[in-house]
């Protein structure tokens, strides 16, 4: 899969709020080929299923109305939350943990008793040092 700004910048609460969400910059475009490169597009080699991207690059706007961190890495175009269709998010988490480079590793919202799909998978990698983060947040 070829990468396209255009999965990593949509969002369904960006149109519903009038928020313009295109990637400003050369700078966050790169981070978020990097991201493709590195986390995304080996996990689709590897798995071979369909990927959905549930959120990649925010602007400042976005992120403060869906109340993201004010320190987010999708601000900078360096995450993405994904999933794969007909795979155990908790399978895509572990795989990420146990053969990739990367700075955060966050399982949210995963629930065995709802299903496999619960939830989602955040990842993040910088240019630079890789801090190699692992959380889980359970559902609220």
């Amino acid at each position: 899969m070829r990468f396209d700004q255009r999965l990593y910048s949509k969002s369904a609460t960006a149109m519903r709020l009038g928020i313009d969400n295109k990637i400003p910059d050369k700078k966050i475009l790169y981070n978020m080929c990097r991201v493709h490169k590195r986390i995304v597009e080996p996990c689709i080699e590897w798995f071979e299923k369909p990927v959905i991207i549930n959120s990649g690059y925010r602007c400042p706007a976005l992120n403060k109305a869906i109340k993201g961190s004010p320190t987010s890495q999708h601000m900078k175009g360096e995450a993405v939350d994904f999933e794969f269709l007909g795979l155990a998010n908790k399978t895509l988490y572990n795989y990420i943990k146990n053969n990739m480079e990367f700075d955060q590793l966050i399982l949210e919202f995963y629930d065995p008793k709802i299903g496999g799909n619960s939830g989602w998978v955040h990842c993040s990698i910088t240019e630079g040092y890789n801090r190699r983060e692992i959380f889980k947040i359970p559902k609220a």
